[in-house]
């Protein structure tokens, strides 16, 4: 048994959720994966796997095991890469899990510059808000927006800090006046993202600070969804800096009560372990880290 090319099967196994889905991955048949797996089971005398109706799933003894594999690869890869000079020039296809406002609302802002820069890693992009199984998906990584990030056994590294902004239309401001302090805000539709709760809580460096309720008249579970509206004039909203600066600085979004602020919220990259991380994985971090910095200098 080539136990190197066993543990490439098992973890492909895992990624995929089947044999089948494995064998198109590594360009094999079922029957060599299922051979592969019975000889690796046998050599490490435990079951590596349940299978039942529903699926694969991992044994406790399992999970172990393709945490180690992907360990002992990963730096087989790395020293591979080392030694033919590819490390200069990370290739590889990067799976990535992103929330749908990074996919939607700020590609454009950062997909080209990390295309050009490194012309031999391929992107495979999966937009979901929900926090995803990254082992069971086969995701290199994922980035997360949120507040401080709970205990989730996954390795976190922050990209960047944004300030939530009220935003909104000007066609919405023409219409409905706009508001100079935050009581003025009591007499408009304040639109906000399910998530968020039913009050806004604004602060400022001035000790100006309130709290007014949203979504009334428009609540919405996908930031993507209450940007539109936004832009199609039908409140104010709290969003992120790093979301809408390309809207405020072209004119399509107003900022309301700029001295004001909303909470923060943290740009995270997550990995399911910090060991041997790709080169493929570590540039795309630095790039989105740089990225999110010089967007923050020039709003500075």
């Amino acid at each position: 048994m080539d136990q190197l090319s066993a543990m490439r099967a098992y973890r492909s196994i895992v990624e995929s959720g089947s044999f089948t889905k494995a064998a198109e991955r590594l360009d094999t048949s079922h029957t060599s994966l299922s051979r592969q797996l019975a000889q690796l089971e046998a050599h490490l005398g435990v079951r590596l796997l349940n299978r039942n109706s529903r699926g694969l799933t991992t044994t406790e003894a399992g999970a172990h095991y393709y945490r180690d594999c992907i360990d002992i690869l990963e730096r087989l890869d790395a020293a591979q890469q080392r030694l033919s000079g590819d490390a200069a020039q990370p290739s590889g296809v990067l799976r990535l899990s992103l929330p749908h406002a990074i996919g939607a609302l700020e590609l454009a802002q950062w997909l080209p510059g990390f295309m050009q820069r490194h012309p031999r890693i391929d992107l495979d992009l999966s937009c979901d808000d929900r926090m995803v199984d990254l082992i069971k998906g086969g995701f290199d990584m994922a980035i997360r927006v949120s507040g401080p990030l709970a205990d989730s056994g996954l390795v976190a590294r922050e990209l960047a800090v944004s300030e939530r902004v009220l935003v909104a239309a000007p066609q919405y401001i023409a219409q409905h006046g706009l508001p100079r302090a935050v009581a003025d805000l009591r007499e408009h539709q304040l639109l906000t993202y399910a998530g968020d709760g039913a009050a806004l809580q604004l602060s400022s460096p001035h000790g100006d600070d309130g709290s007014v309720s949203t979504g009334e008249r428009l609540r919405l579970d996908s930031i993507v969804a209450l940007h539109a509206a936004v832009m199609a004039g039908q409140g104010i909203a709290a969003l992120t800096y790093l979301t809408v600066h390309g809207d405020l600085a072209a004119g399509r979004l107003l900022r309301i009560l700029p001295q004001h602020d909303a909470g923060r919220r943290h740009y995270f990259a997550l990995y399911p372990h910090a060991r041997a991380l790709p080169a493929k994985v570590r540039v795309f971090t630095e790039f989105m880290r740089a990225h999110y910095a010089t967007m923050r200098q020039g709003a500075g």
